[in-house]
């Protein structure tokens, strides 16, 4: 335990010593003097961690037998367990907040969102009822309403936060179902006049398989629709899938768009599938988790304009929103149907009002403030502070597109989003023997993808701070992977 005990005594000058019971409810002026320190240490974390590499440096041996030495027999001083901690993860993570990651759709946080779970923690209100928490509940439903009317939807759209785009994803399925099939509330299944089965595109996140299994329906109810060679659903062969599943008896309930598809940022043709869905009978909803951020942006929002068209729909505002992890929203036109879904009634709870208490029309009881985080920013950046900060990634993928086609590599995904698949020129290696090489150096955080059945260099750029500088030196770091022998 060196290291911790180093901590400890760094820590001691600056913080106060507090441990035990009075480490759990410190006096106020010692809780003041810890957070004064924690928020001067977390920023100079924030610098290390942008001057250093993006990948982890984990000593993973050293570490085990660190974290090993806290058998909680005794206390241990606050301040140093802090300075721990923090050292600790700025050694054992992705640094997704480092400005050349260039990874998944997790981007770093603003600085609102930031200031948003410190509230959220400090007065740890409980968002299950408006009774308990009114103002907290209705400044969610505010954002709500807000997103929708911004997403084309209708008013009197519902819904509320979620943990991430799987909770959400996971209510539009229980919304399906309640829709297609009364019965399902109260049977499950067997009350159905046939197995229930939904449609998602090929490249539409594999989250849905863990939510049919999630929902009792099982893993096959899942029909994964082909493509039409771009990445995008093929509408023509949804229709046919729908048709072939009821002439052999089973319950189509569900079409599901995707709004900006995980491994190449595609957006499938809503309109074509709406048809297809109004035609058939079927839920529409469209998983728009990273790309429904392109509704704050004037200049793009017509990319998204069949949104409308949706019966329900999941945006996450800790992807390319860029609050804290977990953040999502699940928005119906049809909310009447959530406390179908999950209407409960019981004497403990202080009131059980399907129109105001999250609880009642959710899949969450107990739940965290989540929505204060996207409150914060929009009240600092409006419409007009997100959309620089949107067009600010889709200009930087341009830059990117452009200097890698310079350099001979071919990029194969027609997005009009944020993210870029390329293949390495001619007698180059392979796509996953560059990006290894890449995460080897440091430099920078890329990733493979399978995109219409070929591997590719997967670039996503999600940091607000990312500047040129960065782009070009991440192409640099994959021209240096590419040539190294």
């Amino acid at each position: 335990m060196a290291d911790l005990e180093t901590a400890e005594m760094d820590v001691m000058v600056e913080a106060p010593a507090l441990a035990g019971h009075a480490g759990l409810f410190p006096p106020a002026a010692a809780r003041i003097g810890i957070e004064d320190w924690l928020t001067q240490e977390l920023a100079d974390a924030g610098r290390r961690v942008a001057a250093g590499p993006v990948v982890p440096r984990h000593d993973a041996a050293g570490f085990g037998d660190a974290l090993a030495g806290f058998d909680f027999a005794r206390p241990r001083e606050l301040g140093g367990v802090l300075a721990w901690t923090i050292g600790r993860l700025e050694e054992g993570l992705v640094q997704i907040t480092h400005p050349r990651y260039f990874g998944l759709f997790n981007p770093a946080p603003s600085f609102p969102a930031q200031c948003a779970d410190r509230i959220a923690a400090a007065f740890n209100p409980q968002l299950a009822t408006w009774t308990t928490s009114p103002a907290a509940v209705a400044i969610e439903a505010h954002v709500i309403r807000a997103i929708a009317a911004r997403a084309g939807l209708p008013e009197g759209t519902g819904g509320h936060f979620t943990t991430g785009g799987a909770e959400a994803n996971f209510t539009a399925l229980q919304c399906a179902l309640a829709a297609c099939c009364p019965a399902y509330a109260e049977h499950g299944a067997r009350g159905a006049a046939g197995a229930p089965v939904f449609y998602i595109s090929a490249e539409a996140h594999h989250a849905w398989i863990k939510i049919a299994h999630q929902a009792g329906l099982g893993r096959a109810a899942v029909r994964q629709v082909g493509t039409d060679g771009t990445g995008r659903m093929d509408p023509a062969a949804l229709a046919a899938a729908v048709a072939a599943d009821r002439a052999q008896g089973a319950l189509p309930v569900m079409a599901v768009a995707t709004a900006g598809t995980t491994a190449a940022g595609m957006l499938d043709p809503v309109a074509a599938i709406a048809a297809v869905a109004r035609q058939a009978g079927l839920w529409l909803h469209v998983d728009a988790a990273w790309g429904g951020a392109l509704i704050v942006s004037d200049r793009h929002r017509a990319l998204l304009a069949d949104l409308a068209e949706a019966d329900s729909l999941t945006i996450d505002a800790h992807k390319w929103l860029a609050t804290t992890m977990g953040c999502g929203m699940f928005l119906t036109r049809r909310p009447a149907l959530l406390a179908e879904a999950f209407r409960v009634a019981t004497g403990y709870m202080p009131s059980q009002d399907a129109a105001r208490d999250p609880y009642v029309t959710s899949v969450q009881w107990s739940r965290r403030f989540l929505g204060l985080r996207l409150f914060l920013a929009l009240a600092v950046a409006g419409w007009e502070g997100y959309a620089a900060h949107v067009e600010h990634a889709l200009a930087l993928a341009e830059l990117l597109r452009r200097r890698l086609e310079a350099c001979g590599w071919r990029v194969v995904n027609a997005s009009p989003l944020a993210v870029l698949c390329a293949t390495p020129p001619a007698g180059a290696p392979d796509a996953a023997t560059i990006v290894r090489r890449v995460l080897a150096s440091g430099a920078a955080w890329i990733s493979t993808a399978l995109f219409e059945g070929q591997t590719v260099v997967r670039i996503c750029v999600t940091h607000g701070t990312t500047t040129a500088d960065d782009a070009a030196c991440l192409v640099a770091a994959m021209e240096t992977a590419r040539a190294a022998p």
